[in-house]
């Protein structure tokens, strides 16, 4: 069974293209597929999440804030048996704000929120002594920086926690990935699997607790991004058609940060996950004709355990996606995506009591994406 013009059929495996909302703070998936596409390729997207995030329990009508992230790759097959490529993301981070006028999550006007940003550049080169394999490997530069404001109740008013902020200054550190492909064209098979190993940060930290009365700074704080293995999966089922699946693993269990000056203070950790993630998509795609394309899929994550930090309260996510691929001409294209999340209920905690829960949460995913061969 020949698929007409494999290179595109390819393609739709990454359809649609929208964000996760995975648990921890998985966000991008960490994708290597663009290095995986044949010749010469580069690519640009911007994913967008409005999530929403809700406690009638505690008052909280949405708590979980807008975001996006860019992605970026760049492959060039440098001979007949060597490649080479350049991959951007976002892999993990938060953004949340909870009411200033709640006074479980609120105080002196001032609320309970988070900010982490990650930025990742992963390096590659790819060997590939047949048709059919492709090994590859490379190092992966990695930044992180955070801020988080307690304010509340939840936390034990401003004589406990309540009035506590933290900010952890950007740092950068080095980790690598490796894995390989095999492939057979003829029938727009591929199956890849890829481990990126953990790396660890000590950022630079400030402290402040008494809404700014106490600072305590030149503090190290370890953060240790998990190592991951990605399981990545496609062939054609019929002409034009082609059948896909990505199943994630993240390793989160032994995920904690834990800040020097709130563990004395409380003996807890400011962010921790009890259980590693999994999460799976499956899905179709389909070529309409020379210039669309469509696909469909079914998304699962397990989450990283309940309780959860308040920080990030929901438990895993069903989700079901749509995406279309419009292509002017054979070298280029334009995608787009849309998803929706079904999040899981979870029990929000704080220093191992439960504040509350949160229930009957969502969210919407979109995506935008421009490739291109050369």
């Amino acid at each position: 069974m020949k698929l007409n013009k494999i290179y595109s059929a390819i393609l739709l495996s990454t359809l649609p293209l929208t964000p996760a909302l995975a648990a921890g703070l998985d966000r991008s998936g960490q994708s290597i597929a663009a290095f995986l596409q044949p010749g010469n390729y580069a690519e640009a997207g911007i994913s967008v999440l409005d999530p929403k995030v809700q406690s009638n329990q505690l008052k909280v009508n949405d708590m979980a804030e807008d975001y996006y992230f860019p992605s970026a790759a760049i492959k060039v097959q440098a001979t007949e048996h060597i490649s080479i490529g350049l991959l951007y993301d976002q892999p993990f981070g938060a953004e949340s704000l909870y009411p200033s006028n709640n006074p479980v999550f609120g105080a002196n006007g001032e609320a309970t929120q988070v900010e982490v940003e990650t930025h990742n550049l992963s390096a590659l080169i790819g060997y590939q002594p047949t048709e059919n394999w492709n090994f590859y490997a490379g190092p992966v530069y990695q930044t992180v920086q955070g801020t988080v404001s307690l304010r509340g109740l939840a936390y034990g008013g401003a004589s406990k926690l309540g009035s506590y902020d933290i900010n952890l200054k950007e740092d950068e550190a080095y980790g690598w990935l490796a894995g390989f492909a095999y492939q057979i064209p003829e029938i727009a098979l591929k199956t890849a699997v890829t481990y990126r190993s953990e790396i660890k940060h000590e950022l630079d930290t400030t402290e402040t607790f008494g809404f700014g009365a106490i600072q305590r700074p030149n503090a190290l704080t370890e953060v240790v991004t998990p190592q991951s293995v990605n399981i990545d999966f496609q062939t054609g089922v019929a002409a034009n058609t082609l059948a896909f699946a990505n199943i994630r693993w993240a390793h989160w269990d032994q995920f904690a940060v834990t800040p020097k000056f709130l563990n004395a203070a409380s003996g807890n950790n400011l962010i921790d996950y009890s259980d590693d993630q999994w999460s799976a998509t499956v899905g179709v795609g389909r070529k309409f004709n020379s210039h669309w394309s469509g696909s469909a899929s079914v998304g699962y994550d397990s989450g990283a355990g309940n309780p959860v930090t308040t920080l990030g309260p929901t438990e895993g996510y069903w989700s079901v996606g749509l995406g279309g691929q419009y292509s002017p001409a054979e070298n280029y294209f334009i995608q787009a995506g849309v998803k929706y999340f079904w999040l899981g209920d979870a029990h929000a905690q704080t220093g191992g009591n439960i504040v509350g829960g949160f229930t009957d949460n969502y969210a919407l995913g979109y995506g935008l994406k421009i490739g291109y061969r050369f």
